[in-house]
């Protein structure tokens, strides 16, 4: 084995030990408990089936979209990113294969303005704010949940009300069978690119209040897919139509995560070390029927963070959670017909977050939260100033639940304080980010709830914004969005019959952003600055839907539809050409359609997503068009009891019309394309 690959599978120091730790816990308990159990495994034990009809918690006071348990299981999706191509809202940049990165923003916004928190603890990039969501598998996700705004709870760290919507992952918590003191799950597919991923999962019961879970996976495929690359001239004539092989795609990626989960008098804990390590080849853009192949880059990214919660009488409950962060990324370009770049960045992040909630009333609460972050970033670039920042959020929130009326409001006051090398340290930054988010319920039933809310957000500019060599611009203000939405949410269940539960939500939102971070040209050809340019005006409409139906004994349907409207215009300039155009990449129709069908151990789903036409450059003139592209997705999977375990296989397959388009120009996406996995879980 080659000293990089050993590097790779090591990771960082701290990562070690805490494996290792979390590896005694589980070799010792399971050896033990295969010894007394042994006797569970002379017959089979069949548990009978229970369906959950209803997902959604309409009393949520802020609106959410949420994907869990069996449904994230059934979509074509190897990555959170893919799932989250189904919610309402939501924009995808996706630069193909399975190794391409995939960053996400909300409602046109930015992806810097959308937190992602990862078991409750934040996700962070403070080098250039694009979390990477390719990297975060689902093979351990149990449920992720979208809010438009922020989380409908108070007990919240604070940075998390300051951000313009927020995406929660959430892995699964170790369950147990009665009796029972371990599950084994092993998970293995084989598709096109040569893709082959292969996971395993392993929870101990260390005691009757403390358990543990392991989970691990490698992923390696040659990202090599067939796409037909076709170009007009303005003229329409044909300048290029060639059908090709994509180049570069490769990746090899290793996951490795493991938790202690532990339950106190009304209270938990929990405790996680999260490593990933991978090398990646970047295909590049094709331009002018050139293919580049000469961009590789490698991520180290390992974190451990812990969580701690309890209430103290029946008023007072208190949340503390701490996370540290080593992220290592080298990124090299020999491509002869570009500069030549061999870069290497590294990242810390340390974090603290204290969430204090006291119940003033029954029906009224009010909660006090302190974070702190700091963060720090070396590189080897000429002229690199070494920045590090310190970062103390400060947030009042309170809540009042009525039967009819659910109110929520917070202020968040953040404070940022930069401090880099061979430079005057730049000023700091406070800003003062208010909510208020209202939700009605005309009807005793509560079937019907109609909500609003108002709210200021902003994100600081990043590292790369500030101080990136000769692009940077340490003067830069914060970007800041002003929210403004008004919608409505109804759920119906019936306990028999035809149709079983019905939910339909729908919003309707304008967001004007503010200082808007833009690259702008300075003059020379190559070298462009950072500018507080940008001002834009979104309005737009979220509609989601979704049904089940019990046909016949045995049958069950279930069909899920998210409609998205956004007219995301410039504003920043009268004179500019492409005053009230509209932004690059933002289609005016996006949608998306899940249907699965259950029939006893069978399982099709189908799966559907559209975007409308749209344009990849501010200028919306015919060479800058780009046509509507659709895709979609069948799977059939087959479930059955074998050797005291539950099997499952699933094939499925992408792109099903075999459909030519990309998402971001000139980076073309598969063809039609295979999987076949299987699944057993002991």
């Amino acid at each position: 084995m080659s000293n990089a690959r050993r590097y790779r599978l090591m990771g960082h120091p701290l990562t070690q030990r805490v494996f290792m730790l979390l590896l005694t816990f589980h070799i010792s308990f399971f050896a033990f408990n295969c010894f007394a159990q042994r006797s569970r495994f002379d017959s089979i034990q069949h548990v009978d089936e229970v369906v959950v009809m209803s997902r959604y918690n309409h009393k949520e006071v802020i609106p959410s979209q949420t994907l869990a348990g069996e449904q994230l299981e059934k979509l074509s999706s190897n990555s959170v990113a893919d799932a989250l191509r189904y919610f309402s809202g939501i924009q995808l940049k996706d630069y193909g294969g399975v190794g391409g990165i995939k960053t996400v923003n909300i409602r046109s916004m930015g992806t810097n303005h959308l937190g992602i928190s990862y078991d409750g603890v934040e996700l962070g990039n403070a080098q250039n704010g694009q979390i990477d969501l390719g990297q975060f598998s689902l093979d351990n996700v149990e449920e992720i949940t979208l809010f438009n705004g922020q989380k409908s709870a108070i007990l919240q760290p604070a940075s998390d009300f300051g951000h313009a919507g927020a995406i929660y992952i959430r892995t699964r918590a170790p369950r147990f069978e009665p009796g029972k003191n371990y599950n084994l799950r092993f998970k293995a597919k084989y598709g096109s690119s040569d893709l082959f991923r292969f996971s395993a999962l392993w929870e101990q019961k260390l005691s009757h209040k403390v358990s543990s879970s392991l989970s691990a996976e490698v992923l390696t495929a040659s990202g090599k897919y067939k796409f037909r690359y076709k170009r007009k001239k303005q003229d329409g004539t044909v300048a290029y139509d060639t059908t090709a092989t994509r180049q570069n795609g490769d990746i090899w990626a290793v996951r490795a995560e493991g938790n202690l989960h532990g339950m106190i008098s009304d209270g938990f804990w929990k405790l996680k070390v999260y490593t990933y390590h991978s090398e990646r080849g970047i295909p590049g853009a094709i331009v002018n029927n050139v293919w580049r192949r000469g961009e590789r880059q490698w991520d180290h990214n390992t974190f451990v963070q812990g969580r701690f919660q309890k209430s103290i009488g029946d008023k007072f409950t208190m949340q503390a959670v701490a996370k540290y962060a080593y992220y290592n990324t080298r990124y090299v370009n020999r491509d002869t017909t570009q500069m030549q770049v061999d870069n290497t960045y590294k990242q810390q992040e340390l974090y603290f977050s204290t969430s204090n909630v006291y119940n003033i009333l029954p029906m009224w609460s009010a909660s006090l939260s302190y974070d702190f972050r700091w963060n720090k970033l070396d590189a080897d670039m000429r002229q690199f100033v070494y920045p590090h920042r310190f970062s103390n959020y400060v947030s009042l929130a309170t809540a009042l639940n009525l039967d009819w009326l659910k109110v929520q409001g917070s202020v968040l006051m953040t404070t940022v304080k930069d401090h880099v090398k061979y430079a005057a340290s730049p000023d700091s930054k406070v800003e003062y980010t208010p909510a208020v988010f209202f939700n009605v319920y005309p009807f005793a039933s509560h079937a019907l709830s109609v909500r609003m809310y108002a709210k200021k957000s902003f994100r600081m500019p990043t590292f790369n914004d500030l101080y990136y060599t000769d692009l940077g611009n340490a003067l830069l203000e914060p970007e800041t969005a002003l929210q403004y939405n008004v919608g409505l949410s109804y759920d119906h269940q019936w306990d028999r019959g035809f149709f079983r539960f019905f939910h339909l939500q729908a919003d309707a939102y304008y967001n004007s952003v503010h200082d808007k971070i833009v690259a702008y040209p300075k003059g020379q050809q190559f070298r462009w600055t950072m500018l507080n340019l940008g001002k834009v005006h979104i309005k737009g409409i979220d509609v989601e839907t979704e049904l089940t139906m019990v046909p016949a004994r045995g049958l069950l349907v279930t069909g899920r539809l998210q409609y998205t409207y956004q007219d995301a215009r410039d504003v920043t300039n009268p004179q500019d050409a492409f005053y009230k155009h509209q932004i690059p990449y933002i289609p005016w129709h996006s949608g998306s359609a899940i249907l699965n069908v259950q029939y006893h151990n069978w399982d099709l789903n189908y799966s559907f997503i559209y975007a409308g036409e749209r344009y990849n450059q501010q200028e919306n003139i015919k060479y800058n068009y780009m046509q509507p592209w659709y895709t979609s997705d069948l799977s059939l999977s087959y479930q059955w009891s074998m050797v005291n375990g539950q099997w499952r296989v699933m094939l499925e397959v992408n792109n099903l019309f075999s459909q030519d388009y990309d998402v971001i120009l000139n980076y073309p996406m598969p063809k039609r394309n295979y999987g076949i996995t299987l699944d057993v879980k002991i």
